[in-house]
């Protein structure tokens, strides 16, 4: 199609740019019915998307349902207490399975009573008498799992790449020990924004004094905003806390003065932002449901028994009135992205949006990678 041909050049003509003249993407990257299809199926259909957190799934039978781009999943833990993706479509007419979250022994189709095991393995069917029907041969769909800090990704391709290892990332983060965070909140919302703008208003603390001046400045003002981390797949920084503030807790023993006294934002594409703090870790997971709407999943962990019941509320609802500046002011710049004068604008430096350049750099590699794979075919 020669709008994605001309989408594709704009988007390694910008990537190309030289550091110290970063520019960001045209409005029509965020509203084009065209581009979002087609980075449906070459880069989000590829990429390692964030679930949730393992601990809402604690006990075998555990589960709940997610929908990431048109498929419907089932997160289950198993009898063997592995943590497993299936597809939530019956194999007998696709009426799904399940809705929610809960616990099952297993799964029951509510059109003609098939049966699931929590491992997808079909264990009845009903009046299913032909000679050819072989029930083994029934399995629920399964895709790749990985987990990593306490964290569920799973890719919709059946030849999935391995995620990105991350190296750099996990020394920023593994000193909190996010993996021992334990679930207290999670919510779902729509948003009327692309998937792009929320990862890009997440990662940069360009915004932050001007959009949460009452919710976010006092403890992560804009001018102490610092780059941090960045490789394949993933970008950071850190949302520095002034002098006069208070820490947010002690958190895990062996955080240094300077890591209870930030916030640690990072982002693993393409679908995962999140916020890294000494006692609460708050992660937002975006599931893009077309080129102007997304489902947003956020959860909030606490580590350990630090935060009583009332400073967690507190937490909650301070972190729904962020959630709440950012979507507005996000729904209001989608509609304006539909102008013909959304222009590519000149992106701020390092400290305050080199995130949201790393973002852009991140999409022209899988544009690249994807061309590559055609050559690869001829």
């Amino acid at each position: 199609m020669p709008e994605i041909a001309e989408l594709r050049s704009t988007l390694q003509d910008l990537a190309a740019l030289p550091k110290d003249g970063p520019r960001g993407l045209p409005g029509v990257f965020y509203t084009s019915q065209a581009y979002f299809d087609w980075e449906c199926e070459h880069v989000l259909k590829d990429g390692w998307h964030c679930l949730g957190r393992v601990d809402e799934v604690p006990e075998p039978g555990d589960f709940f349902t997610i929908q990431v781009l048109k498929e419907p999943l089932i997160v289950v833990r198993g009898d063997d207490d592995e943590i497993r993706v299936l597809a939530n479509v019956c194999r007998h007419r696709g009426m799904p399975l399940a809705e929610g979250q809960g616990n099952v022994k297993r799964f029951i189709c509510s059109y003609h009573a098939w049966a699931y095991g929590r491992d997808g393995d079909l264990l009845r069917a009903p009046r299913m008498e032909n000679s050819s029907f072989d029930s083994k041969s029934c399995k629920l769909h399964g895709y790749a799992v990985t987990i990593w800090r306490g964290f569920i990704y799973c890719n919709l391709n059946p030849v999935a790449r391995p995620m990105s290892e991350a190296e750099a990332l996990d020394t920023l983060v593994a000193p909190y020990e996010s993996e021992k965070f334990r679930l207290v909140h999670s919510a779902q919302e729509t948003w009327k924004t692309n998937w792009k703008c929320l990862v890009e208003n997440f990662m940069e603390g360009y915004h932050l004094s001007v959009v949460h001046p009452q919710t976010l400045h006092g403890y992560t003002p804009t001018g102490m905003a610092k780059k941090a981390a960045s490789g394949p797949g993933f970008t950071s920084y850190n949302a520095n806390y002034p002098e006069a503030t208070e820490t947010r807790g002690h958190g895990a023993p062996d955080l240094s003065e300077a890591e209870r006294r930030r916030s640690s934002l990072f982002a693993r594409f393409p679908n995962q932002v999140a916020s890294q703090a000494a006692t609460l870790l708050v992660s937002l997971m975006i599931f893009p449901r077309g080129p102007e709407e997304i489902e947003v999943k956020w959860t909030m962990s606490t580590y350990g028994d630090e935060l009583d019941d009332a400073t967690i509320a507190q937490r909650i609802s301070l972190w729904e009135d962020v959630n709440r500046e950012d979507r507005e002011k996000l729904e209001r710049m989608q509609v304006s992205l539909n102008s013909a004068h959304a222009e590519s604008g000149p992106l701020a430096g390092d400290d305050y949006e080199g995130t949201v350049h790393d973002f852009l750099l991140w999409l022209a590699e899988e544009d690249r990678q994807y061309e590559q794979s055609l050559v690869a075919a001829e």
